[in-house]
């Protein structure tokens, strides 16, 4: 690699701070929420970045592959694509984000109005800042910088730009690869900004399965007064979630590629039962979040909590019907010699002079539906990762470099 090269590319991505403000400050006053978040989903940010890479970045190959959702009053959910020829064809490297953002939850623990983007010690605040916006303004800005430089990277480049990660990709990327899977191929580079740590040295090559159980209690409402004149589900559900923390203890494994190295079984999302306190409720709804070790099937899973459920249904007296809202089971991993995971792994040392080691993790990604349909791919970022979090916000220097280290692979042959 010619480093003088590499050096321009750099230099003027440090240039981008005011461009990297800008664009937080767009995309962040978008809310691109799912229906299921009482959203709209992402037509307008999808606009928006349609409109940057024709009017900015000059871009003359762009598609939007959409999804038919009726939900939202555009009656699709947008999928866009841009390619940027590179000297070679052999290989595009994809980098991939998501458009979609969660709700701002409680907005007394905000700072200030979560779809204003504030800008404090070198961070910038709102919501989606982080996740996913930091990776497309990192993808938008690589591809900047070459095109201001006049340089063309080795690799073509390739920015994918999905919806419906946060909610479960059926409207994002798995509409892309059920019907449009023709559009990459495996010798392609795939890369997802959409989880790292602090220091950038996580390369995340492995994912859990990630399984979200809807627990729902059917007792009999009655008075407070007369609790043997009914069958309080309250009560039943709470006994359930103590009951289903011996999930630990039955997949119990460890596994030291992930980070953690356990399976998680966290009771999370309650539904309102009755409005008053004097009432006992007849139903009660709840849910579970479980990330399972990829050496556990998770058919398993659910044999086991169904006998769980049995146990609570005789000692209470109650019904207790169990559904999936998301099950994602662990796609095969992407082999820590894979080409793209060391170029990834050159590019972070190269820029930021610090070592890499692949990893698992229990956050679910884009990954695993490329890695289901055999394509290697590789999740990288540096991030605080206050993603969902109140005030959650983005470095500015992490978008910076993370463009360069988009910018050195694609610089590679």
């Amino acid at each position: 690699m010619d480093k003088t090269v590499l050096e321009k590319i750099c230099k003027r991505i440090d240039g981008y701070r005011n461009d990297a403000i800008n664009l937080e400050k767009e995309l962040t006053a978008i809310p691109a929420l799912a229906p299921e978040s009482d959203g709209d989903g992402e037509q307008k940010k999808s606009e928006f970045i349609h409109s940057y890479l024709k009017n900015e970045l000059h871009c003359k190959d762009t598609n939007f592959y959409n999804a038919p959702d009726d939900r939202v009053s555009a009656g699709h959910r947008p999928n866009l694509i841009a390619k940027f020829k590179g000297k070679s064809s052999d290989s595009i490297l994809w980098i991939m984000s998501h458009m979609d953002v969660v709700p701002p939850g409680d907005l007394s623990k905000w700072n200030g109005d979560p779809w204003t983007t504030r800008v404090e010690n070198g961070k910038i605040f709102g919501r989606g800042t982080e996740d996913n916006q930091q990776a497309i303004v990192s993808s938008l800005l690589t591809v900047k910088a070459f095109l201001d430089e006049g340089i063309e990277p080795e690799k073509s480049i390739g920015l994918i730009f999905v919806a419906d990660e946060e909610t479960g990709s059926h409207y994002g990327i798995q509409y892309l690869l059920e019907n449009h899977k023709d559009l990459f191929r495996k010798e392609d580079f795939f890369l997802i900004p959409d989880a790292g740590n602090e220091d950038g040295t996580l390369v995340e090559v492995a994912e859990k399965s990630i399984i979200w159980f809807k627990f729902e209690v059917l007792g009999k409402q009655t008075h407070g007064s007369t609790p043997e004149l009914g069958i309080n589900a309250h009560k039943a559900g709470a006994n359930l979630i103590v009951a289903l923390d011996n999930l630990h203890t039955t997949f119990n494994a460890s596994d030291p590629v992930f980070d953690p190295p356990i399976s998680t079984f966290e009771p999370t999302r309650k539904e309102a039962n009755v409005p008053n306190v004097n009432t006992i409720p007849g139903e009660d709804i709840f849910y579970y979040d479980c990330r399972l070790l990829p050496n556990y099937d998770v058919d398993d899973l659910w044999k086991n909590v169904k006998e769980v459920c049995k146990k609570v249904e005789e000692k209470h007296g109650v019904s207790i019907a169990v559904t999936s809202p998301q099950e994602l089971r662990a796609a095969p991993p992407t082999p820590v010699d894979a080409p793209v995971v060391k170029a990834i792994q050159l590019a972070i040392s190269e820029i930021r002079n610090v070592e890499t080691e692949p990893k698992g993790i229990g956050g679910g990604t884009v990954a695993a539906f490329f890695r289901e349909a055999g394509f290697n791919s590789v999740v990288w970022a540096t991030q605080d990762e206050t993603l969902h979090e109140p005030n959650e916000y983005v470095k500015i220097e992490n978008i910076l470099d993370d463009a360069k280290v988009f910018a050195y692979v694609a610089l590679q042959c």
